[in-house]
């Protein structure tokens, strides 16, 4: 009974301070939407207030961004290939998400924005899709969810579970609430021993954990690679290409840098610029103009063009596609401290990879991806310059980083494989 009513008492304070906070959100829904305008739309998903009535059972996923709708895609894909009688319910938060989601699927699946963890909001959410179990992609511990869904008999999963460090110590303010949900849910998944210990430590029972690998190593490289790249050459001539992947906006200044250094010692070199958010394509093309190169946009000139000195890629959905364009790649999110991206990505593709020392969110990948010799690792935007000039200069070098990148993934592989094998309990009998 003492358990219960300090569960009680935590969800209480907990529950109180989200609903005085509810300005909060709506202050932010309108300070994004005039960075991206998507953020003004369909603010009734956010507070789960549907038009329509539940339509019968789904099988539900929650992915909060676009890695994370990345990550699930072999798992999704796998579902629909296996399972096609199984109604699929993908949630986001973000728009980014929102349109991965669609470029991926289209109709085919359905899709609703997750609504804040409000009570009220969670369990008009839960009652609507009434979902057969919650499969939740990497590190999304909300504890209202974690908990309708176990008063609702919902089993739910953490997939492709990772926790780094930081990510630990910034739930320590809500540690014993977290806890408590924790343990509520069926089964942790990770992606590491390392993060199953970090669950464990978190408060999930040792019995819960399971280490199953990641499932970004089962990444699907489409056929169509090859000739995308064949294509590209075609239009931007055979001259060397750098790509840099998921910048953010305090390392846009670095990129120019390193270009501008770059050209200096290879004169018709061709940059590839993936911003991570929507609202930098704009201004990055912008940046490069002011910096006195040629730019064209994928969006206008689908191609680059023989004068181009940046190529900015404004859309989603792409980016494997072009890191198969490029001899080197540089992934964001590493020289200021967000943690870093997905580095399998461009391994899969075929590029030889240079990164920054921010890791914290990748760190057992750039470890192994390290140590096969598949991946440049650079403490500053100097020797991360460096490092690209390197490549850019030695192609036997960089082919010895692709095979190797290659083989570390391929040998990767088998995540999805386990994670099905945990899932076949809670899927609803074939019809």
């Amino acid at each position: 009974m003492r358990i219960d009513l300090i569960e009680r008492l935590l969800r209480g304070l907990y529950s109180a301070v989200l609903y005085l906070l509810v300005p909060i959100t709506l202050y932010h829904l309108i300070w994004r939407g005039f960075r991206q305008q998507a953020y003004f739309q369909r603010w009734p998903e956010r507070y789960a207030l549907y038009r329509e009535p539940g339509q019968g059972r789904v099988l539900w996923l929650h992915a909060v961004s676009v890695g994370e709708v990345n990550a699930a895609v072999p798992l999704i894909n796998a579902l629909r290939r296996g399972r096609p009688d199984i109604r699929l319910l993908v949630t986001t938060i973000t728009p980014t998400g929102s349109e991965r989601v669609r470029a991926l699927w289209g109709g085919a699946i359905e899709h609703v924005y997750l609504p804040y963890d409000l009570p009220g909001a969670v369990g008009r959410f839960l009652d609507h899709y009434r979902p057969h179990a919650a499969l939740i992609m990497e590190t999304e511990l909300w504890p209202n969810l974690l908990f309708g869904c176990r008063d609702r008999g919902v089993p739910s999963y953490i997939l492709n579970a990772r926790l780094s460090e930081r990510s630990l110590r910034g739930y320590r303010v809500l540690a014993p609430l977290v806890a408590r949900a924790l343990r509520t849910v069926h089964t942790v998944a990770a992606q590491s021993l390392a993060d199953a210990v970090r669950f464990v430590r978190l408060g999930a029972d040792s019995d819960q954990v399971r280490e199953v690998g990641n499932l970004k190593f089962d990444v699907t490289v489409p056929d169509s690679l090859e000739s995308f790249a064949a294509e590209f050459r075609r239009h931007a001539g055979v001259r060397p290409v750098w790509i840099a992947a998921s910048t953010h906006e305090d390392e846009e200044a670095a990129i120019i840098s390193i270009h501008r250094r770059l050209r200096a010692r290879f004169p018709d070199l061709l940059l590839l610029w993936a911003p991570r958010h929507p609202e930098r394509f704009r201004i990055v093309a912008e940046h490069a103009r002011a910096s006195g190169w040629q730019v064209s946009t994928r969006s206008r000139a689908r191609w680059p063009q023989p004068g181009d000195a940046v190529f900015a890629i404004d859309t989603l959905g792409e980016l494997l596609s072009f890191y198969a364009c490029a001899d080197a790649a540089f992934v964001g999110g590493s020289l200021q401290p967000v943690g870093g991206h997905n580095l399998l990505e461009p391994a899969a593709a075929g590029v030889a990879t240079v990164t920054g020392p921010h890791l914290h969110n990748f760190v057992e990948i750039a470890q192994r991806l390290d140590q096969a010799g598949a991946l440049r690792i650079g403490q500053d935007v100097d020797a991360v310059a460096a490092a690209l000039a390197e490549l850019l200069s030695q192609p036997e070098l960089r082919a010895t980083m692709v095979d190797a990148g290659r083989v570390l993934v391929e040998t990767g592989r088998g995540a999805l494989a386990q994670t099905l094998v945990l899932l076949q309990p809670v899927l609803p009998p074939a019809r």
